[in-house]
């Protein structure tokens, strides 16, 4: 079965986030080195759902009232996706009252904190690269400079692609990601993200 017909069948062919039977995809919930991918990663979302989440200045707060039931799914992206989302909805008010009531595990709120969603902009730390792109946890980025790993003898050359990074969510400065099996933090004057084509 495909990763679709799985979330058909975990939802019963529903959005797992409202409940409507139109227009839905797998929606891949980023980042995907926590977590992200495969079925305990994905949510089958309609184009509604998935457009709000990805262009915040779309967002309809009624839309999202469907959280109220699916906070409760028993499958982690499912509550991983309400959890961001009520938190960006937070200045409505009753996001508040249902946060108060939602119940993760240590893992699942990692996982949804990496979006950053629950920070106010003030206290967003923002990841550029060398030339001042934002980078987002998930993205491929390249060494622009020969780096010596701590620790190793091992040294990372330039033009090596880093893919799937992480941001350290207390320093702007530091991404970590994976350098043939070894994972290596990387200060971000040193990459350069990596676009689609690349």
């Amino acid at each position: 079965m495909s990763l679709q017909e799985d979330l058909e069948s975990r939802s019963g062919a529903k959005c797992e986030l409202c409940t409507s039977t139109n227009n839905l995809s797998v929606y891949d919930v980023k980042p995907s080195i926590t977590g992200g991918g495969g079925v305990d990663g994905s949510v089958l979302a309609c184009e509604t759902c998935v457009t709000q989440i990805e262009n915040p200045e779309e967002v309809d707060a009624n839309h999202w009232r469907c959280l109220n039931d699916s906070m409760w799914s028993e499958f982690r992206a499912v509550k991983v996706v309400a959890w961001r989302m009520l938190h960006r909805l937070k200045k409505e008010g009753w996001p508040v009252d249902l946060l108060g009531m939602m119940y993760m595990e240590d893992d699942e709120l990692s996982f949804a904190k990496e979006s950053g969603d629950h920070l106010s902009e003030s206290e967003k730390i923002i990841h550029r690269d060398v030339n001042g792109v934002i980078l987002e946890a998930g993205d491929s980025v390249v060494l622009i400079k020969d780096l010596k790993v701590k620790g190793s003898s091992m040294v990372a050359k330039q033009g090596t692609a880093v893919r799937r990074i992480s941001l350290d969510h207390e320093n702007a400065k530091y991404i970590e990601g994976k350098v043939g099996p070894t994972q290596i933090v990387i200060i971000t004057d040193y990459v350069k993200k990596m676009t689609e084509k690349e």
